[in-house]
C-alpha cells in the first residue's frame, strides 16, 4: 500500500467500489442555475417487482444500448465471461431498472460508477439477495463493464465502466468483467465528472433522484437501457 502514491490512490478507489462512503458528510455542491438541470430531468422510472430468485438465463452474447445524456453507448455482454453477473444484468435491463440511473461517481483515469435506481423502492427490491462471485476470466481493460462489490459474494446492482486499463489493480481483487463497450466509449469519456465522489450512496439509495436532481443537477444519466 505504501510502495507508491499511485498504488495508494488506486487501492483507495478500489475499496470505494464497494459502495462505502466517507464517515463525514462532504460539502454539497450548489445546483447550477442553468438550462442543464432542466435538460437532464430523467423520466420517472417504473417500479418493478423483483423476482423470487435469480433464474433468468441470458443469451450467450447480447447487446444492450444505453441511451444516455451524452449519447448512445452500446455494451456487448458475454455470458461465458461471468455467467452469474451476465444473467443478472440481462434481468435488470429487461425490468427497466437502469432507466433514469445517474452516473453518480466518476474517478478520472479510473472508473465511472452507476446502478442505484432513481426510485428508492426499486433499489430496495433488487438489493437482495446478493450474487455469488464469478471467477475473473477477463481483464479489467478500458471499456469493460463490471459489478462493484463490498467484498466476496456481495454483488447487487451497482456497476462501473473501466476508463483505463485497471488490470493490475482490480483483477487481483476479484472484479470480474462480463461485458465490454463496443460503441460510445467517447460518450463515456465525457460523462460529467465535476462532482467527483461527493454524492452519498446511502442517500441515493434512500431518496433516489429526489436527492440527486436538486443537489447534483449536472450528473449525466441513462434515459433508457434496451436489449437489442
Amino acid at each position: 500500500m505504501r510502495i507508491s502514491l499511485w498504488i495508494t490512490l488506486f487501492a483507495a478507489s478500489a475499496m470505494a467500489l464497494a459502495g462505502c462512503s466517507s464517515s463525514s458528510e462532504p460539502k454539497k455542491d450548489q445546483p447550477a442555475a442553468d438550462a442543464s438541470a432542466a435538460q437532464k430531468e430523467a423520466p420517472a422510472p417504473q417500479k418493478q417487482e423483483a423476482p423470487a430468485s435469480f433464474q433468468v438465463h441470458a443469451p450467450a452474447t447480447f447487446n444492450v444500448t444505453f441511451d444516455t445524456t451524452k449519447g448512445p453507448v452500446v455494451v456487448e455482454a458475454h455470458r461465458d465471461w461471468a455467467p452469474i453477473g451476465a444473467d443478472h444484468f440481462y434481468e435488470l435491463v429487461k425490468s427497466g431498472y437502469f432507466d433514469g440511473c445517474r452516473f453518480f461517481r466518476v474517478v478520472p483515469n479510473f472508473i465511472v460508477q452507476f446502478g442505484i435506481a432513481g426510485d428508492p423502492a426499486a433499489t430496495r427490491k433488487w438489493k437482495e439477495p446478493a450474487l455469488a462471485d464469478d471467477p475473473v476470466l477477463r481483464h479489467n481493460l478500458r471499456g469493460t463493464l463490471v459489478y462493484a462489490t463490498a467484498g466476496a459474494n456481495t454483488r447487487t446492482t451497482q456497476l462501473f465502466i473501466n476508463l483505463v486499463d485497471n488490470t493490475r489493480s482490480l483483477d487481483p481483487q476479484g472484479f470480474a468483467p462480463f461485458a465490454t463497450i463496443t460503441s460510445g466509449m467517447d460518450a463515456v469519456d465525457t460523462i460529467y465528472a465535476g462532482y467527483g465522489e461527493a454524492p452519498q450512496q446511502p442517500l441515493i439509495e434512500s431518496q433516489g433522484n429526489a436527492y440527486l436532481q436538486p443537489q447534483f443537477p449536472k450528473l449525466d444519466f441513462i434515459r433508457k437501457a434496451t436489449i437489442q
